[in-house]
C-alpha cells in the first residue's frame, strides 16, 4: 500500500475542495450569474459526461464559456465565433475550472491527475495512453503545466502515463505551484491555430 496514494491524497483532496466551496461561495454565484447574461441565455455551467478512474463515466460540470447560437441550417457556429469576451477571460485564468471542485468533493476527481477527456476518446487510445484512467483524473496535472492545450496529443499522453508512474506528495505540491505560475501567465490556453482545444483522432 502507497499511503499518499491510497489515502492521503483523497483526504487532502475532500478538505481542500470543501475549503475552497465554502471560501469561493460569493465569488462564484457572482461569476455565475455575470456568464449566465453573457452567454445569452445558454446557461452558466456545462456538464458533460467524462470517463474518471477505471474509465467509470461520470459528468464533469464548468463554467460554459459559449453561447449556443447557431447558423441558418440549425448548425453550431465555430467555437472562435461562440466564444464571448467574458468567456474567453473566464478560460485564460482558468476559472472555467473551478466548478470541477464539486467532482473533487463527490469523489469522481481529484485536485491533481490527468486530465478528463471525451468519452468517444477511450477506444482510440493504445494500451499505454488508457493508463492515463489508473488513477482520478485532476483539475490541473503534470500535462497542464507543460503546455495545456498548445502541446501535441501524443506529448500529453506521455506526461500523464509519467504522471501515474510517478505520482507523489512532492510532485502534486509541484504540480500546484507551476499551475499558478502558468494561470498567471496565461500560457498553452489554446491550441495553435484553434480557439480551444484541437481534436483528439487516434494519430495526432
Amino acid at each position: 500500500m502507497k499511503p499518499y496514494r491510497d489515502f492521503f491524497k483523497r483526504a487532502i483532496d475532500i478538505v481542500a475542495s470543501g475549503g475552497a466551496l465554502l471560501i469561493l461561495s460569493l465569488p462564484l454565484a457572482a461569476i455565475t450569474v455575470w456568464l449566465h447574461y453573457a452567454n445569452k441565455g445558454a446557461g452558466a455551467f456545462f456538464f458533460q459526461e467524462r470517463p474518471g478512474k477505471n474509465s467509470k463515466i461520470f459528468k464533469v460540470v464548468k463554467y460554459k464559456t459559449m453561447t449556443d447560437e447557431r447558423d441558418k441550417d440549425g448548425k453550431l457556429l465555430p467555437d472562435a465565433q461562440r466564444l464571448t469576451r467574458v468567456g474567453r477571460f473566464v478560460r485564460s485564468t482558468s476559472i472555467d475550472e473551478l466548478p470541477q471542485l464539486w467532482n473533487v468533493f463527490k469523489g469522481d476527481m481529484s485536485l491533481i491527475g490527468p486530465r478528463p477527456l471525451r468519452v468517444h476518446y477511450l477506444p482510440l487510445y493504445s494500451p499505454t495512453q488508457a493508463r492515463r484512467h489508473e488513477v482520478r483524473p485532476g483539475i490541473t496535472g503534470w500535462a497542464q503545466t507543460h503546455g495545456r492545450n498548445s502541446i501535441t496529443w501524443k506529448q500529453k499522453f506521455e506526461y500523464d502515463v509519467w504522471y501515474v508512474d510517478n505520482l507523489s506528495f512532492v510532485l502534486d505540491c509541484k504540480i500546484i505551484l507551476l499551475t499558478v505560475q502558468k494561470v498567471f501567465k496565461r500560457e498553452g490556453i489554446s491550441a495553435k491555430g484553434q480557439a480551444t482545444a484541437e481534436a483528439f483522432n487516434g494519430n495526432n
